[in-house]
């Protein structure tokens, strides 16, 4: 996605902070949505593209750390807390289910775009490397059964005679294999099918 298409959530129970808060992101060319309560932003459906989340502390009904809790489950979103009656243990706490920053009211300005840049770089990221591993196992799901038999053997360091011989095929069969999956995996060497298999956690299977 493009920076453009990205997007900003505040949660805030305090409107005048959630206005005051959207016109400086947007004073510095970010897209804003704002919410009243935690309930709220759980009940949106986000848009698929690059965010964070703004998140008060302390509010009526879910609190921040709820709010957290509850969309760690299911989204992956950088959050960034902000609250006028922080605490340690709720610093600790927010920081340990992997808040980016913990920000007393009145926020610094400065200091709020930069946590803001962070967490969408971080999004970013995130959302790379998602649709790069979710593209790796489409392709290793395109190979047949037997295919996915072989991989695993080949990388280990097996020689096509010696996968033959762990699968009761013949080593011609296992060429042909390896050279279907070289394909299907869109590996352009050997090398890169190893780190593939790695990133897939592949292991050997019982052969059928």
């Amino acid at each position: 996605m493009e920076p453009m298409n990205e997007m900003v959530y505040i949660v805030d129970d305090d409107a005048s902070v959630g206005e005051a808060l959207s016109a400086l992101l947007r004073a510095n060319g970010k897209r804003v949505r704002i919410f009243d309560s935690g309930q709220e932003f759980l009940d949106f459906e986000r848009q698929d593209t690059a965010a964070c989340l703004i998140l008060d502390l302390r509010m009526p009904g879910l609190n921040g750390l709820q709010v957290q809790k509850s969309i760690s489950a299911e989204l992956t979103i950088p959050v960034i807390f902000i609250t006028g009656r922080g605490d340690i243990p709720s610093t600790v706490t927010a920081m340990k289910e992997g808040a980016v920053d913990f920000l007393t009211k009145p926020v610094d300005e400065t200091a709020l775009l930069r946590c803001i840049e962070r967490a969408l770089e971080l999004d970013r990221d995130h959302r790379k490397k998602a649709l790069a591993h979710a593209t790796l196992l489409a392709r290793y799901q395109s190979l047949t059964p037997r295919e996915q038999e072989v991989l695993p053997l080949l990388v280990k360091g097996l020689l096509n005679k010696q996968a033959a011989g762990e699968l009761g095929i013949t080593e011609y069969t296992v060429q042909i294999h390896r050279g279907h999956i070289m394909r299907k995996m869109a590996a352009d060497s050997f090398a890169t099918l190893v780190k593939q298999a790695g990133r897939l956690n592949l292991e050997p299977t019982n052969a059928s």
